[in-house]
Order: structure tokens, then C-alpha cells, then sequence
């Protein structure tokens, strides 16, 4: 990685929607041990982001990554796609 984004932060979800042009919006599930109660919690965000090339599909596993913003919602890019 270059200098420029090795301090971005990374995100791995799953795409619930890619219907727009040259967007995605990616499912990120995360599942960590509440401060009080001391039970699992699931807790999941969706993220906008570009897809330059309209290559990810629904259900795919993707990888995101911080980027300059897009548009009010899109400040996320497409890294990888499994």
C-alpha cells in the first residue's frame, strides 16, 4: 500500500443493492460484546459506494475503502470483489 492509504480504514460486506449507476450499497455486519451486559451484539451498517465499473453484483463479498466523497451519501470506493 502507498503512503495515501495505508491510513484508510477498510470495510468487508456484502452487496444488498447495486440497481444505480456506478454505485453499490454494501451491508457491513459486525458482532462484538456489549460494555454493560456482557452478551454478543450483531449490529450492521449500509455504505454507499463507486463502482467505476459496474462489475459487483448482488450477494457478492467486497471489500471498501475510505475515499473523497462522492456524492452526499458516497464516500466509499470499490477495492476487491470475491
Amino acid at each position: 500500500m502507498s503512503e495515501q492509504t495505508k491510513f484508510k480504514r477498510t470495510l468487508k460486506g456484502t452487496v444488498v443493492s447495486a440497481k444505480s449507476d456506478k454505485t453499490i450499497v454494501v451491508l457491513v455486519q459486525r458482532r462484538f460484546r456489549h460494555a454493560v451486559y456482557s452478551k454478543y451484539v450483531n449490529q450492521s451498517k449500509k455504505y454507499h459506494a463507486h463502482d467505476e465499473a459496474n462489475t459487483a453484483q448482488e450477494g457478492d463479498v467486497v471489500t471498501i475503502i475510505e475515499s473523497k466523497p462522492y456524492s452526499k451519501n458516497k464516500k466509499w470506493e470499490l477495492v476487491t470483489k470475491k
